[in-house]
């Protein structure tokens, strides 16, 4: 086995390699003077099972070109198998038309991680899991809720702990997170009245006097999140925080949650965090540099990953 890596979450990687004890493959990845991406995988690579780490997150277009680009050069040095390890999978949101004239982006991404020759896909929590049949590849999409069930058993006194989805298409997912920690469930029903900004009209379930987990799979602006608090606290809970697996926190976003009412953000380092993200009061990342390890260690000997959520 070979575990190779671009330049968006090199932190990440080492921290696989150090659960799976496996050096990370030499693999030189430089621009050239008008930013073209030049890739040279240093080591042998000829029959090896390899596994190439790399998260589409800011700056996407660069990132995705850089996992692309190494796909292809592990392909042409006779790599026996090539998985692409995703932590978060972009274009992600447009997963489906939503008016005339638009884009099918995430089905144009998994065409072109598939013809450049990758075998099959680990990614953790796509937005949209229907994104999974987009690709004619093995794609198992793996989910942080383990990791974030046991940081909240650590932290919380679950007797009094209520898990709330932010929006009713996340319900799927806080139910799940809330049958683990044995918790009740309740939702915040939003209007998004145009893209970026959106406004709470009601919450369902009794949250008043309970300490309230927010839990969705994607936080950008970070809008929702402060609104929802918002309106939970004006319903009477005790206190909000909100687990959220991949932190994009672009523009304002990282001012924005520390300004807010929120208790505490937790997100996952699916994206590398930035300074800004480090230094922040109430923002706190947890690896899930185990959960991918594993997974990646299961693959390699073609034993379960769906068991790891069992």
């Amino acid at each position: 086995m070979k575990v190779v890596c671009g330049n968006s979450n090199r932190s990440l990687a080492q921290a696989i390699c150090a659960y799976l004890e496996e050096p990370l493959t030499n693999c030189l990845v430089r621009r050239f003077a008008d930013q073209e991406i030049f890739v040279e995988v240093q080591d042998n690579v000829r029959g090896e099972d390899v596994f190439v780490i790399q998260s589409t997150s800011f700056p996407v277009n660069d990132n995705l070109m850089e996992l692309l680009i190494i796909i292809d050069a592990l392909k042409r040095s006779s790599a026996k198998r090539i998985t692409a390890v995703i932590p978060y999978f972009g274009y992600a949101r447009q997963d489906r038309r939503s008016s005339g004239r638009t884009p099918i982006s995430a089905k144009l991404v998994s065409n072109l991680i598939t013809n450049a020759g990758a075998d099959r896909v680990l990614t953790l929590d796509l937005h949209a899991s229907q994104i999974q049949g987009f690709f004619d590849i093995p794609t198992d999409n793996l989910y942080g809720s383990p990791v974030m069930s046991r940081d909240i058993k650590e932290r919380y006194p679950l007797n009094n702990t209520m898990v709330v989805s932010p929006d009713v298409g996340g319900v799927g997912r806080a139910r799940s997170l809330a049958k683990r920690i044995d918790a009740q469930l309740a939702i915040v029903d939003k209007r998004r009245e145009r893209p970026g900004e959106s406004e709470v009209m009601n919450v369902i379930g009794n949250v008043e006097g309970r300490s309230c987990i927010l839990i969705d799979d994607i936080v950008d602006s970070g809008g929702t999140l402060v609104n929802a608090a918002d309106a939970l606290l004006a319903r009477g809970a005790k206190d909000v925080t909100a687990y959220i697996t991949h932190g994009v926190l672009s523009g304002g976003a990282v001012a924005r949650i520390g300004s807010s009412r929120l208790r505490e953000l937790v997100i996952t380092n699916s994206i590398e965090p930035t300074a800004e993200v480090n230094a922040a009061r109430n923002i706190r990342v947890v690896s899930i540099a185990n959960l991918m390890g594993e997974a990646i260690s299961r693959t390699a000997k073609e034993q379960s990953v769906s068991s790891l959520f069992d």
